[in-house]
């Protein structure tokens, strides 16, 4: 997108808006916003629409967000986690958080997860456990699983020639299933919000 009429400023506050409202405001209310005409919005909203951001309705009523819109800056710098470095003005590339995580939209579900069984993996309570429901998991695999009809989320790992459940928290006895052990799906990612 150019940055020479501001498109990117106005994109942000269109964003701003859209995640508080959960929609593409009018014409009227886009000028409102950018601080310019309604004739103006409707060139703005074209080309967002041109440069895949927004599209139209099937019935043609309104602006929805396409994939695009919810693309999100990934710098190509690493952050360091120890001493600091002096970084200047770091490139980006748009990222969309959904392509990096998951490989399957139809068969993915977020997952709250509760309890610390997992917490020795980095897995903590409040996280939501991005899992591809899928039975073909391996030794190794962060599975959501069905033991004694509940779900739980804990590696999977072979015991004696048996699959059994693995808490990364030694507070926890692995789970050594009596019957068939049920896999609902494999974690593929994590989310956590540290700030609410």
């Amino acid at each position: 997108m150019s940055s020479l009429n501001r498109d990117p400023e106005h994109l942000a506050k269109l964003r701003s808006y859209y995640a508080e409202t959960r929609r593409i405001p009018s014409l009227a209310r886009i000028g409102d916003l950018m601080g310019f005409s309604t004739p103006a919005a409707k060139k703005f909203i074209e080309r967002l629409a041109g440069e895949g951001y927004v599209t139209r309705t099937p019935d043609d009523d309104a602006w929805v967000p396409n994939q695009r819109f919810f693309e999100r800056p990934l710098v190509e710098a690493t952050v360091q986690a120890g001493n600091p470095v002096s970084v200047d003005a770091v490139p980006a590339e748009p990222f969309l958080i959904d392509e990096y995580v998951v490989r399957d939209p139809v068969q993915t579900v977020l997952i709250p997860v509760k309890g610390d069984s997992m917490a020795d993996a980095g897995i903590n309570e409040g996280d939501l456990a991005v899992v591809e429901r899928t039975p073909d998991a391996k030794d190794g695999d962060f599975v959501v699983a069905i033991v004694d009809n509940d779900y739980t989320l804990k590696e999977l790992a072979t015991e004696r020639g048996q699959k059994v459940l693995k808490p990364h928290n030694s507070a926890y006895p692995v789970i050594r299933p009596k019957g068939k052990l049920e896999i609902f799906g494999v974690l593929v990612g994590l989310i956590r919000r540290y700030r609410h």
